[in-house]
């Protein structure tokens, strides 16, 4: 225990004093800081000149055969382009273009009938849906007249068109909606995590071994706790960075809550509930020593750091394929399917897929409980082999280990 508490303090030591480590988190709060005051900061910046009469906004231009027509389509638009300041040509399609080409006009519609026109703009941006809100105004105005035209009062014939569909759900279950936030954010930051810090024991090793100062170590500690110090300690700085940046940015929203509570997914992360952040922990927890265990194996087994990606490229690309696998179950909204359900039973895949699971539908107590035993016991079994194989590979130099020799030392 002695030796294992030295180690840990020595590698965490080495990670609290690299300038990087430090340097990248700070400047990860720093960017989520400016985002969160984001609404502030534009506020501050915006022109106390701007007027609500529509000078300041973008031009929309309207023509249309009859100058009474031009007109009922521009009140008919008023209150479905908000953002626009709606005039009427009288000179056609030639002067809409004209003005749409010396920027005088965002954009324009010329109207051969109440339901055909034809819309110009310069550059047709990729979100661009002023076509699809114009079909939905024009829509309702010409049913309005057809009604008047077949006898229909215009209140009826309003009361019609603004009827309000009410209707309520009962989720008897969870609400993939609400939770694919965070839970997307939960996934990446883990394949993050687990990618860095993994390359990061893994070097760590290699560098020690290079450096022959691998040979002094392992005959005055045991493998087992260098092998545990190293990857507790990459574990434990990278949930101290983590929490830094998560905590940092938790704070600074509640802040400035009051300027985003009208953005549904920045509220759905903050609000995650208490037991799926503590599923969370569990399984990032869980499946980061896992990954860093192999990764520091790996590491030992080669004799320059320069051999450490091709070295540990097996196991990023099973970590790859887990990642691919829960990303695109999550995409396709069913996060139940016979392949998650398998690997929430992987050791290797089961800390993103049963958590995916559990954020987003309903998982039975005792899968859950059968996925984390599995996993504990397998976090031993792995941690325990990573040392033996840390112990025969830290002395082997020059030829690459084989794998049949590294079993038969071990």
């Amino acid at each position: 225990m002695n030796q294992f508490g030295t180690i840990l303090k020595f590698e965490l030591k080495n990670y609290f004093k690299n300038k990087v480590f430090v340097g990248v988190t700070l400047f990860i709060v720093a960017v989520i800081a400016v985002v969160i005051f984001f609404p502030k900061i534009a506020a501050s910046f915006e022109s106390d000149s701007t007027d609500t009469s529509g000078e300041s906004l973008p031009v929309m231009l309207i023509a249309a055969d009859s100058e009474d027509e031009a007109q009922q389509i521009k009140e008919a638009f008023a209150s479905a382009f908000e953002d626009y300041n709606i005039q009427v040509t009288a000179k056609g399609v030639e002067d809409i273009k004209a003005k749409i080409t010396d920027e005088e006009a965002e954009c324009g519609f010329y109207f051969e009938s109440p339901v055909s026109y034809t819309y110009y703009v310069n550059d047709l941006s990729l979100y661009d849906e002023n076509t699809t809100i114009a079909d939905q105004v024009l829509q309702n105005v010409y049913r309005l007249n057809t009604m008047m035209q077949n006898g229909i009062s215009a209140e009826k014939a309003g009361e019609i068109l603004s009827a309000q569909i009410n209707h309520n759900v009962e989720n008897l279950g969870k609400n993939q909606m609400q939770n694919f936030f965070y839970t997307y954010i939960m996934i990446f930051a883990l394949y993050m995590v687990i990618l860095l810090y993994g390359q990061l024991v893994a070097t760590s090793v290699a560098t020690e071994k290079s450096s022959r100062a691998m040979e002094l170590l392992i005959t005055s500690a045991k493998p087992t706790s260098m092998m545990f110090g190293k990857v507790m300690a990459a574990c434990i700085a990278g949930l101290t960075q983590l929490t830094c940046i998560f905590g940092s940015a938790f704070l600074l929203f509640n802040i400035n809550k009051g300027d985003w509570q009208d953005n549904q997914i920045v509220n759905s992360i903050f609000n995650m509930p208490l037991n799926l952040l503590i599923y969370m922990l569990l399984f990032f927890v869980l499946g980061f020593f896992i990954y860093a265990f192999l990764f520091g194996a790996v590491g030992s087994t080669v004799s320059k750091v320069e051999d450490i990606n091709t070295a540990v490229m097996p196991i990023t690309m099973l970590f790859i394929v887990a990642f691919m696998v829960v990303i695109f179950s999550m995409s396709s909204g069913n996060v139940d399917n016979i392949l998650m359900i398998v690997c929430s039973y992987i050791p290797f895949t089961s800390p993103m897929a049963m958590f995916t699971r559990i954020a987003m539908s309903t998982v039975p107590i005792y899968e859950i409980i059968i996925s984390t035993v599995i996993l504990v016991a397998s976090l031993f079994g792995v941690g325990i082999l990573s040392a033996k194989i840390y112990r025969v590979g830290v002395l082997l130099y020059g030829t690459k280990p084989k794998i049949g020799s590294i079993i038969k030392s071990i």
